[in-house]
């Protein structure tokens, strides 16, 4: 019984790990767009950028979108699709918002 208990322990702490590896983008520097191509997304997007940086392996979108509201995206540096969208409006009333498909 005790050997159950810890495989099945095991098995929930891979399968869990796994769920939070999925806010990482893993891409190979070789498969990423340029940070121009970054630059012309948020233009697409009316998005007016401050920064771009990469933070846990994604792109990230310091700026603000086209109604003025102060925004950071989520960007995955291969496909370049939008991954997060979240608006910081204000510093203590953070509201996020994914993004809608097409």
């Amino acid at each position: 019984m005790r050997k159950i208990m810890t495989i099945l322990a095991f098995l929930a702490a891979i399968t869990g790990g796994a769920a939070f590896a999925d806010d990482d983008c893993f891409v190979p520097m070789a498969n990423w767009q340029p940070r121009e191509a970054v630059a012309r997304l948020a233009a697409e997007q009316g998005w007016t950028v401050r920064r771009i940086k990469i933070d846990d392996g994604c792109y990230e979108i310091d700026g603000r979108n086209a109604d003025g509201r102060a925004i950071e995206a989520k960007i995955h540096p291969g496909t370049l699709q939008i991954l997060e969208v979240e608006f910081d409006d204000d510093e203590h009333d953070k509201e996020r918002k994914e993004p809608e498909n097409d």
